[in-house]
């Protein structure tokens, strides 16, 4: 469902999860301030959790397509979304379309655009983890790395690779993540609103902040239908020396297992998909992150919280070179020991809670904003505003 026509010679942005919500509400809001034109195309892939994401950032989206159904794969998703897609784009024949990371909605967008021929630009180019997985994650980016016109790599790490499958280097530009910059957006507006603080804290009261607080996420397709009982497992057994706080994927293929190995173990405390500012605001508390996200990755190092990635490959290995993150795979008892070691080895807590900010200090989205106008070239008098 359409808000209104969407203006021509607007930039159209197709996201359709969280994760995409969070990252490319900044590149909205810093085109918004230059008087350009936005688009925001949702596809529904997560249908609430995007919703109260982007809600968040004082934004909505202007085109939902709300094509998700229960059971659907990834196939149907694309197959159902690149025509819808297609359409759209070659009704509005936008200046560009922007997509964001490696999901179905981010493929679909991309193959969409270059169906309708129309400039792409990509948000967050050139993550590679050097193996088939994460699946299908790697695949999307690969392929859209085919596809689009402007690559924005957030790493020169990322643009690297980029130049080694060829993309021409006039092409890749590093801006940092866009993901930094909602972070500090949350986190400057938490520290501004001791009323939400307040909240928080009572939200959270169950919590025995008088223990070490170990912030967990699982959420990875490849985890979808059996979570590893190891990494549940070690959940459980870091429950004895900590608070264990997961925010639970509403998957069942993740939830259920979840509640089954961890629903009646004291000290794990299973909640509900949480919003940012929450998230941020516990995450920002925490002694210990462990996860197998991308995002949190990234934004512990910036609030110095350090982390254990639950996963035997990472595209984003540079939190792990700055020292802020470790590489543990899912092994019980190996996640179990490194996480036991950063609790009770003080100068290895120190070393990797020192503020890092490999990802971006938080300007990125002003940058991609600057490089979309420059290289698309609408002008800010010749647009007429979307709001």
């Amino acid at each position: 469902m359409a808000r209104g026509n969407p203006p021509e010679e607007s930039y159209f942005f197709v996201a359709g999860t969280r994760p995409e919500a969070v990252k490319l509400a900044p590149v909205i809001l810093a085109l918004k301030a230059q008087r350009q034109a936005t688009v925001l195309v949702a596809t529904g892939q997560h249908r609430a959790l995007f919703d109260d994401a982007i809600a968040e950032f004082d934004l909505a989206a202007d085109i939902d397509l709300d094509i998700m159904r229960d059971g659907q794969t990834p196939a149907a998703v694309l197959g159902t979304l690149v025509p819808l897609l297609t359409e759209l784009i070659v009704c509005h024949r936008p200046a560009a379309v922007v997509v964001q990371g490696d999901t179905v909605s981010a493929f679909a967008g991309a193959l969409a655009a270059s169906y309708a021929q129309r400039p792409l630009a990509h948000v967050e180019a050139g993550l590679r983890s050097g193996s088939r997985d994460p699946f299908p994650e790697e695949m999307h980016r690969r392929a859209i790395a085919q596809l689009a016109d402007l690559h924005l790599a957030p790493t020169s790490a990322a643009r690297d690779a980029l130049l080694g499958e060829g993309v021409a280097p006039a092409a890749v530009l590093v801006t940092g993540n866009t993901g930094i910059d909602a972070l500090y957006l949350v986190r400057d507006r938490l520290a501004r609103d001791a009323v939400a603080g307040t909240q928080l804290a009572r939200r959270f009261a169950g919590i025995d902040r008088s223990r070490p607080l170990i912030v967990a996420t699982m959420h990875r397709r490849e985890s979808h239908g059996a979570p590893p009982a190891d990494m549940l497992a070690a959940m459980a057994d870091l429950a004895s020396v900590a608070e264990v706080v997961i925010p639970v994927h509403p998957n069942q293929g993740v939830a259920g297992p979840a509640l089954a190995a961890l629903g009646n173990v004291k000290g794990v405390h299973l909640l509900p998909p949480l919003d940012c500012p929450a998230f941020i605001w516990l995450l920002g508390g925490a002694t210990l992150a462990i996860t197998d996200s991308g995002g949190v990755q990234e934004e512990a190092p910036a609030l110095g919280v350090p982390v254990l990635v639950m996963r035997c490959v990472t595209e984003r290995g540079e939190d792990i070179a700055t020292g802020n993150a470790l590489l543990v795979g899912t092994d019980r008892v190996a996640v179990v020991a490194a996480a036991m070691q950063i609790l009770g080895d003080a100068t290895a807590f120190v070393l990797m809670a020192e503020p890092a900010l490999p990802y971006g200090s938080g300007d990125a989205a002003a940058q991609i904003a600057g490089l979309l106008v420059s290289r698309f070239g609408v002008a800010a008098s010749a647009v007429r505003s979307s709001t």
